[in-house]
């Protein structure tokens, strides 16, 4: 008997990337640009609807997945640069634009995760499995290589849409799946570029020839304030008890999970800005959603949950100005609207930031917030190594590390902000260190005003709930120096 197969096993047509007529750019090059737009606006997408997931985790996911996007991004963009010809940001068929619009205006949140992560992540990964099925192994080897890295990374998305899935079923809008599908199917299932008819408007992001409006208010679905009050309580104890810093540095990361939620607006609102900056402001964005989550995990630690300390916006004060209102209009008290608080506030909408507005959201983060509180960082982190609270001076030390990154891309981009948005940005450093020192010395007043308002009596609810906090941290991990740590410098804001 033979040992040969009876027939050759059929090998699938290869797709070659250049034609009769090609000179020295082969057909994939305009694909990838395609492919990157695609990307573009799924990461546009995400920073759209983003705002509206509430559960603390899945928004860590969401705030994963636009750091993972601008990684895909970036990938495709570095390779069409090696190839001759290779234009990263090379004008695209508006189709794309239509079919990225059409994800985004979706009935609901839920339809808008369908449309997303399941109908367009789906076609998105069926082209790149067939490209690279069909291409040349040897001759286009790092396009199939970086199309199984992106993916890899988005079947992670999918893996987490799936469990979100799960745990909130939901049935797509039929009439907006068909539009979506229509539209995939218009732009050929991403298998071949799409021509760019002469006198034709090119794409642009995605989203910005729509009237979509982002949410006002991030969505969350745990209280919005603390059993009782005790933040005063830790701004004049802050310089001379290393046990409220602690507790202050737990609950302060965590707050931190506020600022991806915002800056997703940044990148939404901040389309006229290069890719370079959205890069940039995606891994800001996912680094203060890490710190979020390690403040919180250090408050798990301790046994402490959001049950007790809230989860507050730091639109705070904004969100009870709706609930004020809301209270009068439905005639129940402040404290009911607060406890249904998503009722009231999860569909109203935000007006676009304009221009000026982002150069002063990038300018008080890295030059006042950020800036500002690198010394108390620096501190806090050798107390807590000192005291032996290595988890804690650990948590200090991985924010120093990322907040000096940030502020860099705050002096990177602020000269290119002030020119596009018309703000003069010569003096920019010194207006920043006025601030801080405004900031510092207004929080000193307001400490020495509560260290005469405030209660120190048992049995005083605020302060019973403030000391009951420190001692469950205490009880489970006791400070070395504790009783030795000398003063420290007052909160900078």
């Amino acid at each position: 008997m033979s040992t040969l197969a009876e027939a050759p096993v059929a090998n699938a047509p290869r797709r070659v990337l250049i034609t009769s007529e090609s000179k020295q750019k082969p057909t994939i090059v305009d694909l990838l640009n395609d492919w990157q737009y695609m990307e573009k606006a799924t990461h546009r997408l995400i920073c759209a609807w983003g705002r509206e997931i509430a559960p603390w985790f899945d928004k860590s996911a969401i705030h994963r997945h636009v750091w993972d996007q601008a990684e895909c991004v970036r990938r495709l963009r570095e390779r069409v640069a090696q190839f001759p010809g290779g234009k990263p940001d090379a004008p695209v068929s508006p189709k794309l634009e239509k079919l990225a619009n059409t994800v985004l205006l979706a009935p609901t949140v839920e339809d808008a995760m369908d449309g997303i992560y399941e109908i367009l992540l789906k076609a998105l990964l069926t082209a790149y499995g067939a490209y690279s099925a069909a291409a040349h192994p040897v001759h286009d080897a790092p396009t199939i290589a970086l199309l199984h890295e992106i993916n890899q990374i988005k079947s992670q998305e999918f893996l987490w849409y799936r469990d979100y899935r799960r745990r909130h079923p939901h049935t797509t809008n039929a009439a907006y799946r068909a539009a979506v599908e229509q539209q995939i199917a218009a732009c050929g299932g991403f298998n071949a570029a799409l021509p760019l008819v002469p006198g034709e408007t090119p794409a642009q992001p995605a989203g910005v020839a729509t009237d979509f409006k982002l949410a006002k208010f991030s969505r969350r679905d745990v209280p919005m304030r603390s059993k009782h009050e005790f933040g005063e309580y830790l701004r004049v104890d802050f310089p001379t008890s290393i046990e409220a810093r602690r507790l202050f540095w737990g609950f302060g990361y965590m707050m931190e999970k506020n600022l991806p939620d915002d800056q997703l607006c940044w990148i939404y609102d901040g389309h006229f800005m290069p890719w370079e900056w959205h890069h940039d402001i995606s891994r800001h964005l996912w680094d203060e959603s890490r710190h979020g989550d390690s403040g919180y995990s250090r408050l798990r630690d301790f046994g402490i949950d959001f049950d007790e300390i809230g989860f507050p916006g730091y639109d705070q004060a904004e969100r009870l100005k709706y609930l004020e209102a809301a209270a009068k209009e439905h005639n129940i008290t402040l404290d009911e609207a607060i406890r249904d608080y998503p009722k009231y506030l999860d569909h109203v909408r935000a007006e676009h930031i304009t221009r000026a507005e982002l150069y002063q959201h990038v300018f008080m983060i890295g030059l006042v917030a950020e800036t500002g509180h690198f010394i108390v960082k620096q501190e806090g982190y050798q107390d807590f190594k000192e005291g032996q609270d290595l988890e804690s001076a650990e948590m200090m030390l991985f924010d120093i590390i990322d907040e000096t990154a940030h502020v860099q891309y705050a002096h990177k981009w602020l000269p290119l902000l002030g020119e596009l948005c018309g703000v003069d940005n010569s003096d920019y450093r010194e207006r920043g260190a006025k601030l801080r020192e405004e900031y510092q010395n207004n929080n000193n007043k307001r400490a020495a005003e509560f260290s005469q308002k405030l209660s120190r009596t048992p049995g005083d609810p605020a302060y019973d709930f403030y000391q009951s906090l420190l001692e469950r941290i205490r009880r489970v991990k006791p400070l070395a120096n504790a009783a030795t740590c000398g003063p420290r410098s007052p909160k900078p804001m």
